[in-house]
């Protein structure tokens, strides 16, 4: 059996998981300069929903296609004999998919058989399938079985999670609940560090780990070093050796990996944004870089018959996407306005030619009499046409977006409940009191206020009971399931000196401060007016917890919230944590994964940290066990609170 790593000189881990993905469906052989010249092998492609959810917001159908895949289906679908054709399978190496792939050979359904596990198959199971051949006689079918080492999902350049299908197993609900058994902890550890060492073995580096102490996170980064350090030792097996030995590892340099847990910064997850991807995430349907809009209240029949919901998919090739999804909400009403200016400029730019074309007795005709200049500005115009056609399918499907959440913004004041939390998590002065905006009927949904009072609460240091009083009343009277506050007045206590030494930084205001938005969505709608009654609001520069911890730890700085982290390097093999010599090089490239759930409001406060580097150049991969809004979380909330009483 062969275990294979993903090589490739790309530096960016969403680009070396796509590059092993190409290989592992080019039978796991290098792909040659020359490959797409060539008439690539036709195969047909079988995963379960853990493979279809790692390869779809990676690779597209045409892109399938190009690798010569014809056919790709599920493991547990139904699927016909295609006799003739080579079969690649991608899916975990679990007792039914071994069942399922068993039950294949002995039906004939393929010609040859390729086997690729996500995670490395276990003895036993791989004993199963090699009975499972023998005894359906497809032993010469079966060309190789290889360990790929890509258990976790790429959703952008510098994200990762860990998997999609199990994410309740893997919530923050289940690492916190009080019945939870050391043999469930134990569980959820081994699912983590698998996806760690995945995202390792990819990256084809060893990381040094650092870990805050009593907590999960250290449970995870013990298990993780451990499991570097086996790998490191036993060199005929080991994935840091040899052909698997990546570019990056050549240099003196190595990455740092920060592994935190979700209890360092509860009131992020609750935050309500002002960026363009986080704010989709928070307000609308949205999972493995696909978003699922409602209707239109202001479509024709709306009233009569409810109109089907959209769904879009958010493409690594869209530009306006990768150019705008981390800025604030005005400024992407800004750019696409521009798009739609431009795009209409190209066609009007060709209908005058087409219009030239059709009249060469005037204005078509040149000097000579020919139409050769207008025939080549034709000719150019045509050939621009599919980029035409791809904007204008990019300018619809972000109009989409932003309508959906012009209307959500507009209908529930969320610019309000953005501009009072930021303050609260900078102290900044308040224009009117949490209170005030609780009692008001007009002010957001009651979802929405319990999130205000929650940041409010968890970042207050003595908020007591008799305190509390009247803002659960106002809540009630609003409608909210003030279950959560059960939970968080516990947890409070638990982390109250911790949560006390914790300061604000200072805002600034930002050099991308947007202004008021102007009326750029008029054409999107036919109703005027659209903007009135939408904050003007400056997006302020602030570290958030995450990211001044990443800030301390990369940079090598003496703080009092990192200074009892615990330090691995699972390449000094008789190391104890006490003598592990530190690194004394500040770090240029670091992982930060958080274990009970992430968002993207942090993921992108990570990234906006990193472009302020003026004199270095910073880069920080942010990945978390679930990727969750803050209506997911404050529901996991809740069911700790209910679960205490």
């Amino acid at each position: 059996m062969c275990r294979m790593a993903a090589q490739g000189s790309q530096n960016t881990l969403r680009n070396k998981q796509i590059a092993a993905l190409k290989r592992m469906l080019n039978f796991n052989a290098p792909l040659s300069k020359t490959a797409s010249a060539k008439e690539p092998t036709w195969k047909v492609l079988i995963y379960d929903k853990q493979g279809s959810d790692i390869i779809s917001p990676l690779l597209t159908v045409k892109d399938l296609r190009n690798l010569g895949v014809t056919l790709h289906l599920l493991i547990d679908a139904p699927r016909e004999q295609i006799a003739d054709a080579t079969a690649l399978y991608f899916v975990m190496p679990t007792k039914e998919n071994v069942t399922k792939i068993c039950q294949d050979c002995r039906l004939q359904l393929y010609e040859a058989y390729h086997f690729n596990f996500i995670t490395p198959i276990s003895r036993t199971l791989l004993e199963d399938l090699a009975k499972g051949a023998l005894e359906t006689n497809c032993v010469t079918q079966i060309s190789k079985v290889y360990d790929q080492f890509l258990h976790f999902i790429s959703l952008e350049e510098d994200l990762f999670i860990v998997n999609a299908q199990r994410s309740d197993e893997l919530s923050y609900y289940a690492l916190n609940r009080p019945d939870s058994l050391d043999t469930d902890m134990k569980q959820i550890c081994d699912m983590l560090v698998e996806t760690l060492f995945s995202v390792f073995v990819t990256a084809g580096v060893v990381p040094i780990i650092q870990c805050p102490r009593g907590n999960a996170a250290e449970m995870v980064a013990e298990a993780l070093d451990k499991r570097l350090r086996d790998n490191i030792k036993d060199a005929r097996s080991s994935m840091f050796s040899g052909d698997n030995l990546s570019f990056s590892q050549l240099s003196f340099s190595r990455p740092l990996l920060v592994i935190l847990d979700r209890n360092v910064d509860l009131a992020t997850m609750l935050h309500h944004t002002w960026t363009y991807q986080a704010l989709g995430h928070d307000v609308l349907e949205m999972s493995l870089n696909r978003v699922t809009l409602p209707p239109d209240p202001t479509s024709e029949g709306a009233s009569v018959a409810k109109p089907p919901n959209k769904t879009f998919d958010l493409l690594i090739s869209d530009r306006f996407w990768q150019l705008h999804r981390g800025s604030p909400f005005p400024t992407v009403a800004d750019a696409i306005q521009v798009e739609v200016n431009e795009y209409k400029t190209s066609e009007e730019k060709l209908m005058r030619l087409k219009a030239a074309m059709s009249t060469p007795d005037e204005e078509g005709i040149d000097s000579d009499g020919t139409l050769v200049d207008n025939t080549a500005k034709l000719t150019s115009a045509i050939s621009s046409l599919p980029e035409l056609l791809e904007r204008k399918k990019s300018i619809d499907l972000h109009t989409n977006i932003a309508t959906a959440l012009l209307n959500q913004i507009k209908e529930r004041k969320l610019d309000l409940f953005f501009e009072m939390e930021d303050k609260l998590i900078t102290k900044s002065s308040l224009d009117k009191s949490v209170l005030d905006v609780i009692s008001d009927p007009s002010a957001g949904t009651a979802e929405d206020k319990l999130r205000l009072f929650v940041i409010y609460y968890t970042l207050s240091p003595d908020v007591s009971d008799d305190d509390l009083t009247p803002y659960t009343t106002a809540l009630e009277t609003a409608g909210a399931d003030i279950s959560a506050l059960t939970y968080l007045k516990q947890w409070k206590s638990l982390t109250k000196m911790a949560a006390a030494s914790v300061k604000a930084q200072k805002p600034t205001s930002s050099g991308g401060a947007s202004s008021a938005m102007s009326n750029v969505l008029s054409q999107w709608m036919r109703s005027g007016s659209l903007l009135e009654g939408v904050r003007n609001l400056v997006i302020r520069t602030k570290d958030l917890p995450v990211t001044r911890i990443m800030d301390q730890l990369m940079d090598l700085k003496q703080s009092k919230e990192t200074e009892d982290f615990r330090y691995f390097d699972p390449k000094l093999l008789r190391a104890s944590d006490s003598s592990t010599p530190r690194s004394k090089t500040p770090f240029q490239e670091a992982y930060v994964f958080v274990v009970g759930a992430g968002n993207y409001i942090e993921y992108q406060n990570l990234q906006d940290y990193c472009r302020r580097q003026q004199s270095t150049t910073k880069r920080i991969t942010y990945g978390t066990s679930e990727l969750v809004n803050a209506h997911q979380f404050l529901a996991q909330l809740s069911a700790l609170g209910k679960r205490k009483n």
